[in-house]
């Protein structure tokens, strides 16, 4: 197995980054509150966890009739990636709950929905959140030969028309992650460039159990109480839509026409900004003062703060906002942000239109 060697950060005299963190943990300290979920948060996962349950099996043991069947496709996908934003992505960090058990049961529900944690942790926990918008080592931003997403990434002719075709490609997205991505990380042992770390044999067997459910779950079970046709079409319909949501968010967060790609120094492979200065120019924010947007996506509209403090929980983002702008204006750095979701997809489809010019 060839390995990558992963740029490093610049070590700098006055850290942004440390600034940014003593000023966020005087707020928490100042209030007395844990930075972690609130009973809302656990409200809400709850609400949403039974709401796909329900949901899914009157689908699946009721069989509505066909446009109420739609709607709740229409629904579940949503629920998929609304689960994934608000229950799973905070469980993953860690900053869903302070005892560790709750956040491995908020983690876990991304098995619910077929995909396996233990890639995921390592795909978007330790290698996007380091390395955000480096070309060859994010993955998240290496779609394949169908779309550019960064300037260094070799052009084709076909990259001309790929900001009116994406969004078939995001829909796809779910379909291609639980069939095809986690499965090519498992026999590859790597994710991109960058090898994957060793798995035990739990991990082993999570990984395959995962793959088992989700077939009789999602596949075997719905066939048999409602047969392939109708099968098909309902989970054509719920993954497009789940697929479409997810890719969405997280490319409004990073590729868009005013966020940055930096290239490590060849001699010293060394990334041209601190961690914090980094993620700050990579990432951008949208519709923060959208309440529904950020409650469907779980604060990933805060996405500078996010990736700033991810142990933080998505319910303060709001809170801290205030506070990374300040330093920003201090700092002399752009704050990346879109008033609103429109603005925001707007900005992605001009920079999908820039990468598409040779």
């Amino acid at each position: 197995m060839s390995q990558v060697t992963t740029p490093k950060f610049p070590s700098v005299k006055q850290s942004l980054h440390t600034e940014l963190k003593k000023r966020v943990q005087q707020y928490f300290d100042e209030r007395g509150i844990p930075a972690t979920g609130t009973p809302k948060l656990f409200t809400k996962a709850i609400i949403m966890v039974i709401a796909f349950i329900l949901v899914y099996l009157h689908l699946t043991l009721m069989t509505p009739v066909w446009y109420l069947a739609v709607l709740e496709c229409i629904i579940l996908g949503g629920l998929v990636a609304a689960i994934g934003f608000n229950v799973m992505h905070d469980g993953s960090h860690g900053s869903f709950s302070t005892n560790k058990w709750m956040n491995r049961i908020a983690a876990s529900s991304i098995s619910m929905l077929g995909a396996n944690h233990f890639m995921w942790n390592m795909k978007h926990n330790m290698i996007h959140h380091s390395f955000t918008n480096v070309d060859g080592v994010d993955d998240d931003i290496e779609v394949g030969i169908l779309m550019r997403m960064a300037p260094t990434q070799k052009h084709y002719k076909v990259h001309k028309f790929q900001h009116v075709y994406f969004w078939i490609l995001y829909m796809l997205l779910y379909v291609f992650w639980i069939f095809f991505a986690d499965y090519k990380k498992y026999f590859s042992r790597k994710i991109g460039s960058v090898p994957l770390k060793k798995m035990s044999w739990n991990d082993h067997v999570e990984f395959w159990g995962v793959k088992v459910y989700h077939a009789i779950v999602f596949i075997v079970l719905p066939i048999a109480t409602v047969g392939w046709l109708y099968w098909m079409i309902g989970f054509i319909i719920m993954s497009f839509f789940a697929g479409f949501v997810l890719s969405i968010v997280f490319q409004l967060a990073h590729t868009v026409e005013h966020t940055e790609f930096p290239i490590a120094d060849i001699d010293t492979n060394k990334l041209p900004d601190e961690f914090a200065a980094h993620q700050i120019k990579t990432t951008a924010n949208f519709a923060t003062k959208n309440k529904l947007v950020s409650w469907l996506v779980g604060g990933l509209n805060f996405q500078i703060e996010h990736h700033l403090f991810p142990k933080i929980s998505h319910v303060h983002y709001p809170a801290i906002s205030e506070i990374v702008r300040n330093v920003c204006r201090e700092y002399q750095l752009q704050y990346i942000e879109y008033p609103t979701m429109r603005k925001a997809v707007v900005a992605h489809v001009r920079f999908l239109r820039q990468m598409g010019r040779p």
